[in-house]
């Protein structure tokens, strides 16, 4: 896995042939039980090196399209899964728990559910207050721009435009980890004004 902006956060990546882009999984290292979201299959040495940092006690699941390896990775670590509240009805997979909007998923991390993507109530991450963690509709193709789902793929582009100003005013945002494309780090909370007044 690779290391992040902060030393308890890593990353690891698989390149989507059809869109040029990385599909991203984060882990978060925390004593009280380190967090997955929206993991990718992981290489036998991202697994070993997963493991000496602690496994997993949660797999957090951005959207119902975000799935990935994460019922494989939930047996083989003994993780617990949660997912958007909005999809427990079509969710593909059991769950632990689902998150609802504002919800503390683990301390520190809190839930913000979005209206409009391609799925019912997609989570984006919201990590001490200065890390956004978000799967589908915010993404990057582009390193150093951000930019939302395309409008095909959306279920209603005026809640998703919505969704994504919403985001937008969160202050203090510093780095935005997507699960589909280029981070941005540094820059994060500019780089979603701009995105934001791009509508």
């Amino acid at each position: 896995m690779k290391s992040l902006h902060r030393p308890d956060l890593f990353t690891w990546s698989a390149f989507d042939l059809e869109r040029n882009v990385d599909f991203n999984g984060v882990a978060w290292i925390r004593p009280e039980g380190n967090v997955l979201i929206d993991p990718m299959p992981l290489s036998d040495h991202d697994l070993a090196h997963l493991t000496s940092l602690g496994g997993a006690a949660w797999i957090i699941i951005t959207n119902s399209d975000h799935i990935r390896a994460s019922q494989e990775l939930a047996q083989k670590l003994g993780a617990k899964v949660a997912a958007p509240n909005a999809e427990q009805s079509t969710f593909l997979m059991g769950c632990d728990r689902w998150l609802a909007d504002g919800e503390t998923v683990v301390p520190g991390l809190v839930a913000i559910a979005l209206d409009g993507s391609k799925t019912p109530g997609e989570l984006a991450l919201l990590l001490e207050d200065t890390t956004l963690i978000t799967g589908d509709l915010v993404r990057a193709h582009q390193a150093g721009r951000l930019m939302m789902l395309p409008d095909a793929k959306l279920q209603d582009r005026g809640m998703a435009i919505a969704s994504v100003k919403r985001l937008a005013e969160l202050e203090g945002i510093e780095t935005v980890l997507v699960g589909d494309g280029w981070s941005v780090f540094g820059q994060g909370g500019e780089s979603l004004r701009q995105l934001a007044a791009s509508f």
